[in-house]
C-alpha cells in the first residue's frame, strides 16, 4: 500500500465537502507529475492525509482512501469547466483521476508549522521549501507519525 498527502482550498472542496458526498473523483490536478501520481501509482485502498491549504493556518485535517481504478478526468472535454483542457483528445486523455472516500477526520488538524518544527515529519515534502504539488507521496513512518500524533487510527 502507498500513502499520499492530498492538498485542497477548504473553501473550494473540505474535508466536511467529502464527509457529506461520500467519494469524490479527485479532478482538477493539471499538473503532470501529480497526474502521474493518480495514473500511474495510485491503487485502490491506498490510504491519503487529506490535507487543507491556503487556509490559516494550513494543515493535515484527515485520511481518505482511494476507492478507484484511474479514469479520464471527464472536466477537461468541458468547455463550460475552468479545468476545460483544448489539447486534450476524448482518443487520448491528458488528464486523469481516482476517486477518494473519506476514513475520517482528526479531532483537530496538524498546522503545517506543527509538522515542519517536528524532527520526524519535517522531512515530508510538504515541509520542504517551495513544495507546491497538489498531490504527494509519504513515507508510510511518516504517515503512522502524523497519525499518532493526531491520536488517529486509519
Amino acid at each position: 500500500m502507498n500513502h499520499w498527502l492530498i492538498k485542497s482550498e477548504p473553501d473550494a472542496f473540505s474535508i466536511d465537502d467529502l464527509a457529506k458526498v461520500k467519494q469524490e473523483p479527485w479532478n482538477g490536478i493539471r499538473n503532470y507529475q501529480a497526474r502521474n501520481f493518480m495514473w500511474r501509482d495510485m491503487k485502490v485502498g491506498d490510504l491519503a492525509i487529506f490535507y487543507h491549504s491556503n487556509a490559516k493556518p494550513p494543515g493535515a485535517v484527515g485520511v481518505a482512501r482511494v476507492v478507484s481504478e484511474p479514469y479520464p478526468d471527464a472536466t477537461q472535454f468541458d468547455k463550460s469547466d475552468k479545468y476545460y483542457d483544448p489539447k486534450s483528445d476524448p482518443e487520448k486523455p491528458r488528464w486523469w483521476l481516482v476517486d477518494f472516500e473519506l476514513v475520517g477526520k482528526f479531532d483537530e488538524m496538524i498546522p503545517l508549522q506543527t509538522m515542519k518544527d517536528d524532527p520526524v515529519l519535517s522531512e515530508m515534502t510538504v515541509c520542504k521549501r517551495g513544495s507546491r504539488l497538489s498531490i504527494t507521496p509519504v513515507d508510510p513512518v511518516h504517515f503512522e507519525y502524523l497519525c499518532g500524533l493526531a491520536k488517529f487510527t486509519p
